[in-house]
């Protein structure tokens, strides 16, 4: 391992990528501890609301789902407090739109220029949404008494909140340029790079809070060895999954010239990779901001006037959207499940596999070109999704398992990014040295 890690850092074209790589991290952690200006009297609001996450559940769990995209900065709400969130929903979005606006599919299919240009539309899209963003976080932080002073209508506090919903969407944009510039000039898909940052340097955080929670009377070491445990069963099932595809087998007809004019035909033959977990951590994202609007909503409509406003209100709080009983994870691990197959569905429709083997003469051994090829392949994703999302499913209500002196402290969603950055990164390491003629770095 140690002489694969050498000869991994005496390339030196290699070397200075992950240098380039590491140095952008560091940029990003220096902005990420530039905090928004506040008052005392607000940051001590600020600590009392991240420091007590049990006085109420579903706010941890909001703040807990937006704090891991912005890798622990919403903690101290510094410029860079929204992370690259904005710019994965965009992404989301211009992905789900391809199929229901022909331009940008045709844009798709343009090569380099075209997908130059839709990556530029998603950057424009992310400038709205994170302003939007900017003003949700805002507006939770003033209904729980860390923003005082924030007010867009008051001339008083117009400008100075403006500036801070400005200082949000540009610390969003300028982290996107950074997980570009690692995207091209360093190792791995910057975005995922920065998200993977903002979670590593929360572990420490994490161990002492795990420390603190066993030391108390609700923690012990069996729920620490348990956890433990859990963790690291996660973590290879994650790697397995992620791995794990169905290759099926298709034949390209060739022809080669033999004496005078005699064409005889062979068949070249490969295979299509299909995914187990095609959709990633998207289905993740997708449940956790379905139970997160009705709980933001919840929160706002707790104090209104109207009387069943308030008491209904009070009500989806306490039996729909409260992350302690069991059924809220039920709903979760079915809305999981669900949002797996749509993603899935989306993803392998924009790809038109059958449509392109049909064009270049290729077929599946058994199975005739057009339709049949389809029903076939629809029919290989609906197994393996399956497992797939039952997989992702269990995941995502693991920390309902996995406490730590009834403190959840496991994030699926963060172990999931973590895993796929480090064995996507790998790859890329594997590849680079392969292509400079050097033994893999897994061999």
């Amino acid at each position: 391992m140690w002489e694969r890690l050498r000869s991994v850092w005496t390339i030196p074209d290699l070397r200075k990528k992950i240098l380039f790589t590491l140095a952008m991290l560091l940029i990003y952690r220096v902005l990420a501890h530039i905090t928004v200006p506040l008052t005392h009297t607000e940051t001590l609001a600020l600590n009392n609301l991240f420091s007590s996450p049990n006085s109420n559940n579903n706010l941890g769990q909001t703040l807990g789902l937006l704090d891991i995209f912005s890798g622990g900065s919403l903690k101290q709400f510094s410029i860079v407090a929204l992370g690259v969130y904005p710019y994965i929903t965009a992404t989301i979005v211009m992905q789900l739109l391809q199929p229901i606006i022909p331009a940008l599919a045709n844009m798709m299919r343009e090569g380099e220029a075209g997908r130059l240009r839709f990556s530029q539309i998603t950057r424009l899209v992310t400038v709205p949404l994170a302003f939007l963003q900017a003003i949700g976080s805002a507006a939770l932080f003033v209904r729980f008494g860390v923003l005082t002073n924030f007010n867009l209508f008051d001339p008083q506090y117009s400008l100075e909140s403006l500036a801070i919903l400005l200082s949000l969407t540009a610390g969003t944009m300028i982290l996107v340029w950074i997980g570009e510039l690692i995207t091209e000039n360093g190792i791995g898909n910057g975005i995922s790079i920065i998200i993977f940052g903002g979670i590593v340097s929360g572990i420490p955080s994490l161990v002492y809070q795990g420390y603190t929670a066993s030391s108390t009377a609700g923690g012990s070491i069996v729920s620490i060895v348990v956890f433990a445990f859990i963790g690291l069963i996660t973590i290879l099932g994650i790697v397995y999954i992620y791995q794990g595809q169905r290759r099926v087998p298709i034949e390209y007809p060739t022809k080669r010239m033999v004496g005078r004019g005699m064409l005889v035909g062979t068949a070249q033959r490969t295979y299509i990779p299909m995914q187990v977990n095609s959709a990633g951590m998207i289905p993740l994202i997708f449940a956790q901001s379905m139970l997160i609007f009705p709980t933001v909503l919840a929160q706002y409509l707790a104090s209104s006037n109207t009387s069943w406003l308030a008491n209904a209100s009070n009500w989806i709080g306490t039996y729909i959207v409260n992350t302690g009983t069991w059924y809220y994870w039920a709903i979760y691990f079915g809305l999981v499940v669900a949002f797996t197959y749509f993603y899935a569905y989306v993803v392998w429709q924009q790809q038109n596999i059958p449509e392109n083997l049909q064009k270049q003469g290729a077929h599946i051994p058994g199975y005739r070109p057009g339709e049949a090829t389809r029903k076939h392949l629809n029919d290989i994703l609906n197994r393996i999704t399956l497992g797939g999302a039952l997989f992702l499913g269990i995941v995502a209500i693991l920390p309902f398992f996995a406490r730590v002196g009834g403190n959840q402290l496991l994030s699926s969603a963060a172990v999931l990014i973590v895993v796929g950055v480090v064995l996507d990164t790998v790859r890329q390491i594997e590849a680079q040295m392969v292509m400079r003629n050097y033994s893999g770095f897994l061999t």
